[in-house]
């Protein structure tokens, strides 16, 4: 499996972007795919998450409402819209993709193959 992150960017506070994360190789639209991020000096943290329809999706407290997954499974692809965001937004964003069907989406250990991360960069 192989996964491409790309969409990230230099913004300002208040604005959006949209990441994708594009997976080729051995990929089941059942599988759940997971957003982390990773800021300067801090341990990467779960961001979003979606099962194998928009009825199964999971985020982190911080970004609620501001953030939607959603995934196109035609082309094999993930999608994060983050809206309204913030400084504290600013980080290193991967996509990662598990093994197997049932994980614990929310832990960074459950997945076995991520992407090269793209850099969100938001100014105050």
């Amino acid at each position: 499996v192989q996964l491409q992150a790309s969409g990230g960017g230099l913004v300002q506070a208040g604005d959006s972007l949209r990441l994708s994360c594009a997976a080729s190789g051995r990929t089941f639209s059942s599988y759940t795919t997971g957003w982390f991020r990773q800021a300067p000096g801090k341990e990467r943290e779960f961001v979003a998450a979606i099962g194998w329809s928009a009825g199964y999706t999971y985020y982190t407290d911080s970004v609620k409402g501001r953030f939607t997954i959603s995934r196109d499974n035609a082309k094999n692809t993930v999608y994060l819209q983050m809206d309204s965001l913030s400084p504290e937004d600013t980080a290193v964003y991967y996509c990662a993709y598990p093994s197997r069907l049932t994980i614990v989406v929310r832990s960074q250990y459950e997945y076995d193959y991520w992407g090269q991360g793209t850099q969100v960069t938001v100014s105050s």
